[in-house]
């Protein structure tokens, strides 16, 4: 058994193992348990990886004579982060593209002049195996640091069967070796590759690369890949193109998880609803249907603060969404392009460009992003029979994480993953 004591604050989001996600004004009203007396206590099976107890230290029972106990401090508690939407495999990066994007060229500028996701397939296909793995090592131990324990990550820098297949085995490899969890989504339709058309890339997807991991899959082979993602946008695939893909994923077990709405409306979020997505991303020109089916779906709207900050676009209505009853979760987005890792950046971001309060911010960086890719019920609170995922603060507050913004290597002082610790402040 593990036992952390001498809490001033826990931060619970949840009190039970049932509850999925919250929405509208649930998301405001979190479980916060405050004792000025440092009383409180989390008890960890270490066994199992799963919290037995959440409370006052004079109701934990009897311990085993060889519990571990961590001194809390007087510090807080607080379930660890889930980032909702990443891109962590890739060769290269894209600093170079940052000025242009500083002078004012748009994403599809970028794009055209060579740079954007076509750079760095160039790059990534040119990659060894383990190189990608070695850099994706680097890229987990920092979110690890910043407090995040679980992350979806897509493939989709190889837009060609053997590269795609290399960055999904990555993937699996790092679910099963490195300390975070890890929600693996084929996006090989990222974008259409160069010298290709949006036609031939579907066709390949459905007919070659989808079924190649099904017999992967029936191999026993990439576990962690577990969710189906298209660039459903002008330019890339259209809705009809992308209603295909996902199809063809989920008859494999695939759950929708897709780009919605980025840069230009088309009506993906209205066909991923219908489809029954599990959760659709960025969502910055989305409609007020489209928000009305995400309401009644229960899709997950996964916003993405760092990417629309950087490329300087109209935040997406996060408001309206959560006012609508919309599951709202959060990601960093982390790729070549918006180089931001740390989910409490991220919080802070998302209060500030999109008028979250940070209590919203909180439950959408914990249980409603686990909901995102099927997690809810597990991960994102801190409640008896959840996984024993969380954060030890050195603030008496966990607000402080959002409101020290760009602080957090500072505040963070134990990050613990199914009851190990996996992160200790020197």
């Amino acid at each position: 058994m593990l036992l952390i004591k001498n809490l001033r604050q826990i931060v619970q989001v949840v009190d039970d193992s049932t509850t999925e996600y919250l929405i509208g004004d649930a998301m405001k009203n979190l479980k916060i348990l405050s004792s000025p007396d440092c009383t409180l206590c989390i008890a960890i099976d270490t066994k199992t990886g799963k919290i037995s107890y959440v409370g006052e230290e004079n109701g934990v029972g009897i311990l085993p004579p060889d519990v571990e106990v961590i001194d809390g401090k007087g510090g807080c508690a607080l379930p660890s982060f889930v980032d909702g939407h990443t891109h962590p495999v890739f060769a290269g990066d894209r600093v170079h593209e940052f000025a242009m994007k500083l002078a004012g060229a748009t994403y599809n500028e970028v794009q055209a002049a060579g740079g954007g996701i076509h750079f760095t397939t160039d790059k990534t296909r040119e990659a060894s195996e383990e190189s990608l793995f070695r850099d994706l090592e680097k890229i987990i131990t920092r979110m690890v640091q910043s407090g995040t324990t679980t992350i979806e990550a897509k493939s989709g820098y190889g837009l060609d069967e053997d590269t795609e297949m290399k960055m999904l085995r990555v993937l699996d490899r790092a679910s099963s070796s490195l300390p975070i969890e890890i929600s693996s989504t084929f996006c090989g339709a990222h974008a259409v590759p160069r010298g290709s058309t949006e036609e031939k890339q579907t066709q390949l997807i459905v007919d070659r690369v989808i079924p190649r991991i099904a017999e992967a899959k029936k191999k026993g082979e990439l576990k962690s890949v577990e969710n189906i993602d298209v660039f459903c946008e002008t330019g890339n695939f259209g809705v009809q193109s992308t209603e295909k893909i996902l199809r063809a994923g989920q008859s494999i077990g695939l759950a929708p998880n897709f780009h919605a709405e980025e840069l230009t409306y088309i009506g993906g979020v209205e066909m991923g609803a219908r489809i029954g997505a599990r959760g659709m991303s960025h969502l910055e020109e989305i409609s007020q249907e489209g928000i009305i089916s995400m309401a009644s779906a229960k899709s997950a709207a996964v916003l993405l603060p760092s990417t629309a900050f950087i490329l300087r676009l109209t935040p997406p209505p996060a408001r309206k969404i959560i006012d609508s009853g919309v599951i709202v979760a959060l990601g960093s987005d982390f790729n070549p392009n918006a180089h931001c890792l740390s989910m409490p950046m991220i919080m802070s971001l998302a209060c500030i460009t999109m008028k979250l309060s940070m209590e919203e911010a909180l439950v959408a960086a914990t249980i409603n992003s686990a909901y995102s890719i099927g997690r809810g019920s597990s991960h994102g609170a801190l409640s008896s029979g959840r996984q024993a995922d969380l954060l030890l603060l050195s603030s008496p507050r966990w607000d402080n994480l959002i409101y020290q913004m760009g602080d957090h290597s500072h505040l963070i002082n134990i990050v613990i993953k199914k009851g190990k610790i996996v992160h200790r402040k020197q």
